[in-house]
């Protein structure tokens, strides 16, 4: 590939054959090559994608640099995205300077409310050619900034999603299906009639939120069902921060970045095959050639 693509037309490909694409939320350079080694291993399309806490702390137009440089070198199809953005300035802010799709996160107001924000997102996205999620309902737990408890966390409501999508044209869906951010303290309570029902009067690629932790049968199930994006966040960061603590345990003057470094980027390349298996986007990337 020669550039960054939106991920609009890679979702809607693993929507029409049922399989899922992994978006992994990556916060230093080693998690960004770590994930897209794991991708070109695979032959996999791949999302890369970053909280506003990341591009906060890394600047975009590193993140984007970075993003692109991957995409140049790169033989599959890469898409970046900003994932649960509050801010309409940030979201303009980050497709002006290259990402390929964005989340405008307005599931914390009324349903009108939600709409009105998310067409205002949809029409400046549309016309750079950018990919939007929207959510329906509320996802549990903690991602940066946004924190849901899970006594306030609600599902979708499938007549509703319908509604939202017709209102905002917004092309991508994460309806709040029982899964949340973090790690769960127990087994997840995903509600997957839920999921049927929505997938079967919305006729757009779905997306699971608060995919780390979940069982893999019940990964698959859900991929079956129509979610066709899978975001991963913890645990990346887990395994990155185990590999890292490792070599400290070890020898615990180790002062050459590079050291700890490998074993983390090796640690995240690993998990990320793992959950690309697992949803079944290994060697789909032949599907997508732009």
């Amino acid at each position: 590939m020669s550039h960054l693509i939106s991920s609009t037309t890679m979702l809607q490909v693993a929507r029409k054959n049922g399989y899922g694409i992994t978006a992994f939320n990556v916060h230093t350079l080693e998690m960004l090559q770590a994930v897209v080694e794991a991708a070109e291993e695979l032959n996999a399309p791949l999302i890369l994608q970053t909280t506003v806490g990341t591009v906060k702390h890394l600047g975009p137009e590193y993140i984007v640099a970075a993003a692109q440089t991957a995409a140049k070198k790169s033989n599959v199809p890469i898409a970046l995205h900003l994932d649960h953005c509050t801010d309409y300035d940030l979201l303009v802010k980050c497709i002006r300077e290259g990402y390929t799709s964005v989340m405008i996160d307005a599931s914390m107001f009324p349903f009108e409310e939600n709409v009105a924000r998310t067409i205002e997102v949809v029409k400046v996205a549309k016309a750079a050619g950018v990919n939007v999620e929207a959510e329906l309902g509320k996802v549990g737990g903690v991602e940066d900034d946004i924190i849901v408890d899970e006594a306030d966390a609600n599902l979708a409501i499938p007549e509703e999603c319908a509604r939202f999508v017709e209102l905002t044209g917004v092309p991508t869906l994460a309806p709040a299906i029982g899964t949340a951010h973090g790690i769960y303290k127990g087994e997840p309570n995903i509600a997957f009639d839920r999921i049927a029902e929505i997938a079967r009067i919305v006729d757009l690629p779905l997306v699971l939120h608060g995919g780390s932790g979940i069982p893999s049968e019940q990964v698959r199930r859900c991929v079956a069902l129509g979610m066709s994006k899978m975001n991963v966040a913890t645990e990346l960061r887990i395994a990155f921060s185990n590999a890292i603590k490792d070599v400290f345990t070890a020898n615990s003057d180790e002062n050459d970045p590079r050291k700890y470094m490998v074993p983390a980027k090796q640690a995240v390349k690993a998990l990320a095959m793992e959950k690309m298996q697992l949803v079944g986007c290994a060697e789909r990337a032949a599907q997508l050639k732009f």
